[in-house]
């Protein structure tokens, strides 16, 4: 048996047939809607956006965005799950990895896991229900997929089924059947689907329903707080790194030399330092360097909010807000530090000033930007070598060549080898600066440069044309 890598989901996503809402005057026909999304779709979009014994200002918008973000995360991470556990003929015959041999995202995720467990039952026992929902959503979008798997992807599809391919499927397993449990009160179709999907190989569960199934009860030995802190840190750097590159308008794909974040305590600076790693990883960036919050490599600029300033001051707002602007960098800091500061202008006299009632950030400095999110600055080199730029630029022509694999229709287990003919001299020296990486992601054996082809096909990466030939090996 195999696990089912495309899940029905006529349940919860066809539009059945595409007939449009009918409208009774300026309402929506409940039935037809059930009807067009689905009643677990329909269900937790009400829920989880309003207590069941509230009033909701109904959109069809809004449960549109409910299949979207939540269902289609969901149904896109099993189907990663299914798709990489069917090539490896996974199944839970294997012995279950210890805890202490799991890799540190296996440890957090299932700390994560544990944690909301613990919460949504807490929600349920308290009849929080739109908040369990919400807890939900948040774990299966943001931690489950948009996290976890993002930073283990390599380890489902590269190798061969070793202890740590192991580790990292029985993770996953455990994560999607609990989610199907403790969601199937909000969606009893999709969730009863998705659990039968997992147990048809797997004949762990012995109840013929996910309904029949007991709550899960949370392992607190799993639950590591400290491991979440620090693990939110890395998620928060990445989150400001990702914002900066699509501010600047540079693709996640290119390389970058360095960022730098300023610290506050060791203790903060250390629980980063742990999982430097993962972020340099995620966010395609070679070194991190931490600095002191009070170095001078990053000037801090300070800004009055108005609308705090303004009534407690009142016409000598202009007054005020002029010192402000003119604080010095001591000044600043002496804020920050204690949380208020005394100011003199010679026009009003003194006059003392809140941390709440100023807005501080960092300059950016020459190829260099600085971004913040009250939690976190960091500084990013946007400064792209010649290296950088080919390293950048192999990374294209991989993306390229696995979505050609993809058409052809290759496995991701099928080898290749590839012949490709390259008049531009910065295309070809990128590819075979970067030839053993290039060749491990695309899954080739050879990449042979020529001179001549025939019946070729061609690429084309930032207007440069490469001509190729993609042969499977037997």
């Amino acid at each position: 048996r195999s696990f089912n890598n495309v899940i029905s989901n006529g349940l919860v996503l066809d539009n059945y047939g595409n007939k449009m809402s009918k409208r009774l005057g300026n309402a929506i026909d409940p039935f037809d809607t059930i009807e067009k999304f689905g009643p677990d779709a329909t269900r937790w979009y009400m829920i989880s956006n309003s207590n069941p014994w509230d009033n909701l200002k109904f959109s069809i918008e809004g449960i549109e965005e409910v299949k979207r973000k939540f269902f289609g995360t969901l149904f896109n991470t099993y189907n990663f799950f299914a798709l990489y556990a069917n090539i490896d003929k996974f199944s839970l015959q294997y012995d279950q990895i210890e805890y202490e041999k799991r890799a540190q995202s296996d440890k957090w995720i299932l700390s994560k896991l544990n944690s909301i467990i613990l919460e949504v039952d807490n929600c349920l026992e308290n009849y929080h229900p739109t908040k369990a929902l919400r807890i939900i959503q948040n774990f299966v979008i943001d931690d489950l997929s948009n996290w976890y798997i993002r930073l283990n992807r390599k380890r489902f599809w590269k190798g061969h089924l070793n202890n740590d391919k192991l580790s990292a499927y029985q993770t996953l397993y455990e994560c999607l059947t609990s989610v199907s449990i403790i969601s199937s009160p909000f969606s009893p179709f999709y969730m009863e689907k998705i659990y039968q999907d997992l147990n048809v190989v797997s004949n762990k569960k012995k109840h013929l329903s996910v309904h029949l199934d007991k709550f899960p009860k949370p392992n607190h030995k799993l639950i590591n707080n400290s491991l979440e802190e620090k693990m939110s840190y890395a998620q928060k750097i990445s989150s400001l790194v990702h914002s900066l590159r699509k501010r600047l308008k540079i693709k996640v794909r290119q390389p970058l030399s360095k960022i730098i974040i300023p610290i506050k305590s060791s203790k903060i600076k250390k629980q980063i330092k742990s999982l430097e790693g993962i972020i340099l990883s995620e966010v395609n960036v070679k070194e991190i360097e931490f600095i002191d919050d009070s170095s001078s490599i990053l000037v801090k600029k300070i800004k009055p909010n108005y609308r705090i300033l303004g009534s407690i001051y009142g016409k000598n707002m202009n007054e005020v807000a002029n010192s402000v602007r003119n604080m010095s960098q001591k000044e600043i800091k002496s804020l920050e530090k204690n949380s208020k500061i005394t100011l003199l202008n010679n026009n009003i006299g003194k006059f003392k000033i809140s941390i709440n009632e100023v807005e501080i950030s960092y300059s950016d400095i020459p190829g260099w930007k600085v971004t913040s999110d009250g939690n976190f600055t960091i500084a990013l080199d946007i400064d792209i070598s010649e290296s950088l730029k080919m390293e950048g630029f192999s990374r294209d022509f991989i993306n390229k060549v696995q979505n050609l694999r993809k058409d052809m229709g290759l496995e991701v287990t099928d080898k290749i080898q590839m012949q490709v003919q390259i008049e531009d001299e910065f295309m070809k020296k990128s590819i075979k600066t970067n030839l053993i990486f290039v060749s491990n992601e695309i899954q080739a054996n050879a990449i042979t440069f020529l001179e001549n082809l025939s019946k070729l096909n061609k690429i084309e990466i930032d207007s440069r044309i490469i001509y190729y030939r993609i042969l499977k090996i037997s």
